[in-house]
């Protein structure tokens, strides 16, 4: 007779798993949101494109400098409390924002130090809020929890960018206060769930325990192969950099064009994250992600040559499903083959390769455009991530071979915290 439980979250986490969600939600809402008030009281205070980049700047900096310090807070104090401390520092970073914006004595600097916070804050966020999964459901259903983690990002990510516009109509103060309402929710709503409690061991800060996350990624090519992929597909592949100059010049569908288009990955990758939640990939999973991401270069080869709007449209769906796919595929891998002990420093190395593709391919778009021009740039990233994944194929061929994921062998704890 077949397992249950490898189809149905086990009933005692069912309640947890929501407030999980949740939390994903809220927090998702309230940085997008953020993101949209900041870069546009940013632009209205300097008029400069230049102050809008350094925006991007400081929140990337902190990344960089703290993810090593990140993942092993991650490791060796309580995840839950960290997610909970994290959202009300950024609560109260949201409600300065309001007040000083209420007040009119927001300043550049001002938004300069905050995103600079922000940015430290969910340096520490990430880590630790991608290890809590794996201990609030069980390992049969972690694929399952992952899709629907994967759908709330994506929910928020589709709606928070358009509510924060609509509420700036009335106001970046109105922005701020909302956002720091909703990442309140987040705050208290983790505080609620029951995560299995796990041995922490109390190492000295050092090189060692520090680099530990990037020595273990490297001692497991499966790891090392998924992580990798990601970064250099999107590294070549961030077309949608691009999205303005096709709205306007290419395709001439202007400003509400651009945000159908804008929005239409996160759409696609909303949809089949509902789908991969009630009908998870449980075989094939390599060469299913390698596949994943040969559509997502297809979808960019696709978007590049494409003069019509529809196909463009399209294109760009099919992308962010083949996207949320790689990804529902790659975090799984990571999550369920890493160690509890190790979550959070793999955790962080992780969130790092992420940030760098994110950031690193929107400015490769934007070069290669400068030298080549819009549309053979584009072609070219979406040429490179095919070429990235045939290579990744040969160099790791166990990744490619592998049928299902295979789960971590240490002893998972049973006592609810």
């Amino acid at each position: 007779m077949q397992d249950k439980s490898t189809h149905h979250v086990p009933p005692p986490y069912n309640h947890s798993l929501a407030l999980f969600l949740l939390t994903v939600v809220t927090s998702g809402f309230a940085g997008q949101m953020i993101a949209v008030s900041i870069g546009w009281q940013m632009y209205a205070l300097t008029k400069s494109t230049f102050y809008l980049g350094l925006v991007g700047l400081m929140q990337f900096l902190p990344m960089i400098l703290m993810t090593l310090f990140s993942g092993y807070i991650a490791d060796h104090f309580n995840r839950k409390l960290i997610v909970f401390f994290c959202n009300a520092g950024l609560c109260l970073c949201f409600l300065f924002l309001g007040i000083s914006s209420y007040l009119g004595v927001i300043r550049t600097s001002s938004l300069l130090v905050s995103a600079f916070i922000i940015g430290a804050v969910l340096s520490l966020y990430g880590p630790s809020m991608q290890s809590l999964l794996p201990g609030i459901v069980e390992q049969a259903a972690f694929t399952k929890a992952t899709a629907r983690n994967a759908a709330c990002f994506q929910a928020a990510t589709i709606v928070g960018p358009a509510l924060g516009g609509l509420l700036y109509a009335f106001g970046a103060d109105i922005v701020y206060f909302a956002s720091a309402i909703s990442i309140a929710v987040g705050c208290i709503s983790i505080l609620f769930v029951r995560v299995k409690t796990r041995e922490i061991k109390h190492e000295p800060i050092g090189a060692q325990t520090l680099l530990a996350g990037v020595t273990f990624i490297k001692s497991r090519p499966v790891i090392l192969g998924a992580i990798s992929l990601d970064l250099f597909a999107v590294l070549f592949g961030g077309a949608t950099a691009l999205l303005p100059v096709y709205a306007s010049t290419i395709l001439k569908i202007g400003a509400v064009g651009l945000g159908i288009l804008r929005s239409a990955p996160a759409i696609g990758a909303f949809l089949v994250s509902f789908f991969l939640a009630r009908r998870p990939i449980g075989r094939r999973v390599g060469v299913t992600m390698f596949m994943a991401v040969i559509v997502f270069g297809l979808a960019t080869i696709c978007f590049a040559v494409s003069r019509s709007f529809a196909l463009s449209l399209a294109a760009l769906l099919v992308l962010g499903t083949a996207d949320v796919i790689s990804v529902v595929i790659r975090s799984s891998l990571v999550q369920l083959q890493t160690p509890d002990a190790m979550r959070g420093r793999v955790s962080s190395v992780n969130q790092l390769f992420i940030g760098t593709s994110n950031q690193l391919g929107e400015f490769e778009s934007g070069l290669t455009a400068s030298i080549f021009g819009t549309v053979s740039a584009a072609l070219i990233g979406g040429i490179g991530t095919i070429c990235v994944v045939l290579i990744w194929m040969k160099l790791f061929p166990r990744l490619r071979r592998m049928d299902t994921y295979e789960y971590s062998t240490e002893p998972r704890p049973q006592t609810i915290a």
